[in-house]
């Protein structure tokens, strides 16, 4: 089955590298798209149960769901996703090498 999220916040591919990284060996998910165009995250999973955890995950990593956060939160999430997608860059740099 797939969980869908539409998320605020993903800008560039370091954002989708960050979101990536963090749900890899998440045991309950076997696949992982992010599209950037449009704000999406969509997760390839067997256990439905799982998708308030990964909405509270994406939320801390600075990509909470459209429309659930406003006011200070709001701007919290976008610093937390400034600070992923910069770490998702690095981290993908590091991937080259």
């Amino acid at each position: 089955m797939k969980l869908t999220f539409n998320v605020d916040n993903i800008r560039r591919s370091g954002c989708a590298n960050t979101i990536e990284v963090h749900f890899k060996d998440h045991p309950n998910i076997h696949a992982i798209d992010v599209d950037l165009d449009r704000g999406i995250v969509s997760f390839d999973t067997d256990n439905a149960n799982i998708r308030d955890d990964i909405a509270l995950r994406l939320k801390k990593l600075g990509y909470p769901e459209k429309g659930s956060t406003d006011g200070i939160d709001s701007v919290k999430a976008k610093a937390s996703s400034l600070v992923s997608c910069a770490m998702g860059r690095i981290g993908r740099g590091r991937d080259r090498s």
